[in-house]
């Protein structure tokens, strides 16, 4: 019993370092962001902080970054991890079609894709072929693109973070503190840039602490922090990129659309649902 309060308590300093560390490192990018430019730089050097703080906290500890799970896991996970982001942003914007908070399709968004892919002038353009092989491609490389960036977030939330939680709470206490964790190292973006910032903060709390449940699962699960850096990749880029470009904002519904979107909070919390429940029921 000793050992285990013992060992406990040493958890929760490590946590409290690597939190400490990830806080400070990212104020320097956020005042960069906010004060100076929004920079896309500054923004990949905000999401790798939780890397670089594992490192340094790993250091402090005497511990090997070889330690973390750097291994692939099994490739069954790998495809859930791209399936189930893709799922939910597509049941997402269905519902959104389908009750009249946003149309099909933006053709000036459609014609913006055709220009960049360079299929403009080559006989008559075909918008579906524009549609399809421009989501091919940030489906592909630009999911591809998006990891080089999650993945310094993923290093440190999903790859270490969790697994010191892991040491003091369930999967459910891991899954909600580390989403709220997650969800609150974001709010100086939000506050700064958000519009209704009580309502966008509200869903995107619940986005991530859902998204929380889905990942810990995952990487539970594969004992790899793969599946985390393709799931955060893959659903940046088709929540951010793909759906919402395509699709015509009505007024008055503009809190319904986006990442920040109504409709977006009560698909992924209905999938977090799902998760929680079944990492309960496998006793994970």
């Amino acid at each position: 019993m000793f050992k285990k309060t013992t060992e406990q308590k040493e958890a929760w300093k490590t946590i409290f370092i690597f939190l400490a560390i990830v806080t400070i490192m990212s104020a320097v990018f956020y005042y960069a962001i906010v004060n100076l430019y929004p920079s896309s730089i500054y923004i990949g050097g905000l999401m790798w902080c939780p890397a670089v703080a594992v490192i340094i906290t790993l250091k402090l500890k005497g511990r090997s970054v070889s330690s973390l799970n750097w291994n692939w896991g099994n490739w069954k996970y790998t495809r859930l991890s791209y399936f189930i982001p893709v799922l939910y942003t597509l049941i997402t914007y269905i519902l959104i079609w389908i009750f009249g908070l946003g149309a099909l399709p933006n053709q000036e968004m459609v014609l913006d894709w055709a220009k960049e892919l360079g299929l403009v002038g080559i006989g008559t353009l075909n918008p579906t072929i524009a549609v399809i092989v421009a989501v091919v491609l940030l489906g592909t490389v630009g999911v591809i693109r998006a990891m080089a960036t999650t993945l310094g977030e993923e290093i440190g939330w999903r790859g270490f973070f969790i697994y010191e939680l892991r040491k003091v709470l369930s999967f459910t206490g891991v899954s909600l503190f580390s989403g709220i964790i997650w969800a609150s190292w974001h709010w100086p973006l939000i506050v700064y840039y958000g519009g209704n910032i009580t309502l966008e903060l509200t869903t995107f709390f619940i986005v991530i602490i859902s998204m929380s449940f889905i990942m810990t699962y995952y990487t539970f699960k594969s004992k790899s922090l793969w599946p985390a850096v393709l799931f955060h990749a893959v659903s940046n880029v088709y929540i951010q990129k793909i759906f919402p470009p395509l699709t015509i904002k009505i007024e008055g519904t503009e809190h319904w659309l986006g990442e920040y979107g109504i409709m977006f909070a009560i698909v992924t919390f209905c999938f977090g649902m799902y998760f929680w429940r079944k990492a309960v029921k496998e006793k994970l």
